[in-house]
């Protein structure tokens, strides 16, 4: 089987791709060249796309660079710049995903012939006996990462292959010791791979939208502190606020970006019954009506149980809205996360949408 692989320059696609060469298919590896700003972080250096090419090297595959910088600008960086500007938590990564690799470059690998497209993610692929794919997660709890790749549909899953999902992250680094692989001992990327380290979010956003100070007050309205820029703060957030010093522990209940006003009060005022998902996607079809699923709402966060209480379908794919009842009060899941749900036994990917 001819397969693209995508290589970010880390430990992970390294061993995909010499896994799938272990296993005797045709490989041809790929960089995304995805920004042309500043970066010391995650898989946008020039660092990361040169250990791709010695890595292809080392495994004696041919390496190509394909430059998505102008869609990864429209899709991924102008929604994360909007979100801070609208108040709203975004997810960058999920949407590189959504957008790029398995969009974009799947496009892509089909106008060139290929029988697949691989990547390093953490997740499996199985086919059920019905013929359904199904998303399930990896063999590392630790690292599991099929919650962002939650938005893969029949067809997508039908072309896609995660060689190292079955292994454990030491299991995969130690194959890539065993190979001589220079990324090897490569530390995984932790951040938002367009933001400098040395400039952080703020710096980044700061030449992007003008930032507004905005009031902090409690629920009843009185001014207790103050930030410097509303559209930095979040849900459930804690810290920079600028309360008085002794005062009791508050947290962040709600952003109104236009009335320049942050609502802080104690943490159990973010508990909840239910959240509100839009944009909902499935990767076959949705669940009944009252039926219990698992829900994951962080990238590493645990999952929780819940019910669906509320279907509005849209157009194909899409729904308009879900609701969930949590079988026990949950804490808020910020505006613009994903909130992705699982089988009641907590082992596949069913769907996902972002909160309300």
């Amino acid at each position: 089987m001819k397969v693209l692989v995508a290589m970010s320059g880390g430990v992970d696609s390294s061993v995909a791709a010499a896994e799938l060469r272990r296993e005797g298919h045709d490989v041809v590896g790929v960089t995304m060249r995805l920004w042309g700003g500043e970066s010391d972080t995650g898989c946008c250096s020039v660092s990361d796309v040169d250990d791709a090419r010695r890595v292809a090297q080392q495994l004696r595959i041919d390496h190509l660079v394909f430059n998505f910088s102008e869609e990864f600008n429209e899709t991924v960086v102008s929604p994360y710049v909007d979100a801070h500007r609208n108040g709203t938590t975004p997810n960058p990564c999920i949407e590189c995903n959504r957008h790029l690799k398995f969009d974009r470059l799947s496009q892509r690998a089909r106008l060139l012939g290929f029988d697949a497209v691989a990547t390093g993610h953490h997740a499996r692929i199985e086919r059920q006996p019905s013929g359904v794919w199904r998303i399930v997660r990896g063999a590392d709890a630790a690292k599991d990462q099929s919650y962002v790749v939650h938005m893969l549909d029949q067809q997508e899953l039908a072309y896609t292959l995660f060689p190292v999902g079955h292994l454990t992250k030491a299991q995969v680094r130690e194959r890539a010791s065993e190979l001589g692989l220079r990324t090897a001992t490569k530390p995984d990327s932790q951040d938002v791979c367009f933001i400098s380290k040395t400039g952080g979010r703020e710096t980044f956003l700061g030449h992007r939208i003008p930032f507004r100070r905005a009031r902090v007050v409690d629920e009843s309205g009185t001014e207790v502190g103050a930030v410097d820029a509303v559209e930095l703060v979040t849900i459930g957030q804690r810290r920079g606020l600028r309360l008085p010093g002794g005062s009791p522990k508050q947290f962040v209940l709600s952003v109104d970006v236009d009335a320049a006003t942050v609502v802080v009060g104690d943490e159990s005022r973010l508990a909840c019954d239910t959240v509100s998902v839009t944009s909902a996607m499935w990767s076959h079809e949705p669940p009944a009506l009252g039926a219990s699923v698992m829900v994951q709402s962080s990238a590493h966060g645990a999952a929780r149980e819940a019910v669906l209480e509320e279907l509005v379908v849209g157009d194909g794919r899409l729904a308009d809205r879900v609701v969930l009842r949590w079988r026990e009060q949950q804490r808020r899941v910020a505006p613009g996360q994903s909130v992705v749900m699982y089988d009641i036994a907590d082992r596949f990917v069913i769907g996902g949408g972002i909160a309300a």
